[in-house]
């Protein structure tokens, strides 16, 4: 096995990187990564270890942080680092609040320990060069299982995250795997939400920044959280911008306000639900959130032909009802040395 390092996923295929990928998380995917690298609050490598025939076997991004504006990525939020100072150097995804180690299909056990060795070793060397070290935040069951074994230290739960499996073709399918009772409040959701008659459509987000911005914007204040709308519109508009054709949401529309939308991208088999917002003085007691944050993506995944919904964290009990099975997401710190 050979390790290299990158300091831009413009030098590597997409279609190389995205194999490692794909049945992991559409916040490790090439494309968002790419987006990923016109943040200036980071600096980011990537680290690729290739078998003997020069195929990727293993993969992780390394982001030195400068300034995070998010409190759930810094990792004193999470980590009781003690009299140790904080590391700063993120290892995996630095978005999405879902991340492991990419590793190629195939792989025996101790091919993905040697490979995760070789990982962290180089994310060691990275973040000691900058005077620092580094952590795993929003690791996956597995990974985090994995990577504790290599590290030789326990990883601490954060989070749980939620995601929708999609039986069988079609809405019907998923509705029909339901508790009975259950069923009755989606169909009731449903209707509720028709007979407020908003016209909805898929459109491109590079269409809609503003109104995205301010609809995220209104639904986290109703939520109690103090939100700037013009920062949630800058998020969108990098967002659109470095996604282009894949950003598309989901809009519902009162005449010619647009009152409601969700953001959601599709990257292996799973649907990716990256935004929801509404505004509630507008769509009233429609059941908008549900409607759009879960039942038009499902139906949107089953076009796509996805097989599960990624809901991700808070609202479980929601999310729970309406078909979620929940998993652990962890954090884990290398440890002083």
């Amino acid at each position: 096995m050979i390790l290299e390092t990158v300091p831009t996923l413009a030098a590597v295929p997409a279609a190389e990187w995205d194999h490692l990928a794909r049945d992991t998380s559409f916040y490790l995917s090439h494309r968002w990564l790419t987006g990923e690298e016109t943040d200036p609050s980071a600096t980011c490598s990537y680290l690729i270890v290739r078998d003997p025939h020069g195929r990727p076997a293993a993969a992780a991004p390394l982001y030195l942080v400068h300034d995070e504006p998010n409190t759930n990525y810094r990792p004193e939020h999470h980590l009781d680092t003690g009299q140790d100072e904080a590391p700063r150097v993120i290892a995996g995804a630095r978005r999405g609040y879902h991340n492991a180690p990419l590793l190629a299909p195939g792989l025996s056990a101790p091919q993905r320990a040697d490979c995760l060795t070789m990982l962290r070793d180089a994310a060691r060397e990275h973040a000691a060069r900058h005077g620092t070290r580094h952590w795993w935040p929003y690791l996956t069951d597995r990974a985090a299982t994995e990577l504790g074994d290599v590290y030789g230290t326990a990883p601490c739960r954060i989070e749980d995250d939620a995601t929708i499996t999609l039986p069988g073709t079609g809405f019907d399918d998923y509705l029909a795997a339901l508790p009975a009772k259950r069923r009755s409040g989606v169909r009731g959701e449903r209707r509720a939400f028709d007979a407020r008659a908003l016209t909805v459509h898929t459109e491109p987000l590079s269409n809609c920044v503003e109104d995205a911005g301010r609809l995220l914007a209104i639904l986290q204040r109703h939520h109690g959280h103090a939100t700037d709308t013009a920062a949630m519109t800058a998020v969108m508009r990098r967002q659109a911008q470095a996604m282009g054709e894949d950003a598309r949401v989901t809009a519902a529309y009162d005449g010619p306000a647009m009152v409601a939308l969700s953001l959601v991208y599709h990257f292996g088999n799973t649907a990716w639900l990256r935004a929801v917002g509404h505004d509630p003085e507008r769509t009233g007691d429609a059941f908008a959130y549900f409607n759009l944050a879960y039942y038009l993506p499902i139906e949107d995944a089953y076009r796509h032909g996805c097989t599960q919904l990624h809901a991700g964290m808070k609202s479980l009990a929601a999310k729970r009802g309406r078909g979620a099975h929940t998993s652990p997401l962890w954090a884990l710190a290398d440890p002083p040395r």
